[in-house]
This record gives structure tokens, sequence and C-alpha cells, in this order.
């Protein structure tokens, strides 16, 4: 019964993720990392830290956005390529495809946030 819970919070963070509602995605995933012990608690770490990462970039914030880049790549490539249903892969190569001009930005330089082309996970597949 956990598990079907867990697998529909999910679905529902993947879903505000791609709604580009950040926070409302991290508050619920956080949800889920704090009642996970275990392989899955990193996993859902990696995708806190990727949706504030794309929360500071829509909010301007480019230098939060800069420090929160590698810590959800380190988290979440030990579920690479495929983990409860997500893409890691494809995830992980759209994030740096979009953040790549957030990455080169000087010091002061603005970086506007595209939301058509944000990242999307999609509902998670078998």
């Amino acid at each position: 019964m956990v598990a079907d819970a867990n697998s529909e919070r999910l679905r529902a963070a993947l879903e505000l993720f791609d709604a580009g509602r950040y926070h409302d995605a991290h508050e619920l995933l956080d949800e889920l990392w704090e009642s996970t012990s275990g392989p899955d608690s990193d996993f859902y770490k990696g995708l806190i830290q990727a949706a504030i990462c794309l929360h500071h970039w829509s909010e301007g914030n480019l230098e939060g956005a800069r420090k929160l880049y590698s810590g959800h790549r380190k988290f979440l490539a030990a579920y690479l390529p495929r983990h409860q249903g997500v893409d890691v892969a494809d995830l992980l190569a759209q994030m740096q495809r979009v953040l790549a001009p957030v990455l080169r930005a000087k010091a002061g330089e603005r970086v506007s946030f595209d939301a058509a082309a944000r990242p999307r996970l999609g509902p998670p597949r078998a």
C-alpha cells in the first residue's frame, strides 16, 4: 500500500514538474524523500534538486540554479538510465541542454528562462 501511495505521489510530482510548478513539485518530492530510506532516497533528492534548480532559474536566480546543477546530476547518476519509470538519462540530457547558457553566463549576465524549452519528465513508464 505504501508503494502505491508513493507511486501516486511521484506521478503527481512529475506532473507538477512538467507544468513548471517546480516549488510545488519540490514540496511533494520532499515528502517522498523524508518518508523513504534506502536506495530510493537519493533518487528523490536528485529530483528535488533538479526542480529547485529550475525554480531558481525561472525566478532569475542564476547563482542558485548553478549551485544545484551539479547536485542533481550527482544524485541521479546512480539511477541511469531509468528508475521508477523515470527516464533519468533523458532528464539529465535535457537539463544539460537547457542550463548550458546559465552555466556559461558571466557574473551579472542575465539568461532568460524559456518555459517552452524547459525539461519535461512525462508520466512514469514501466
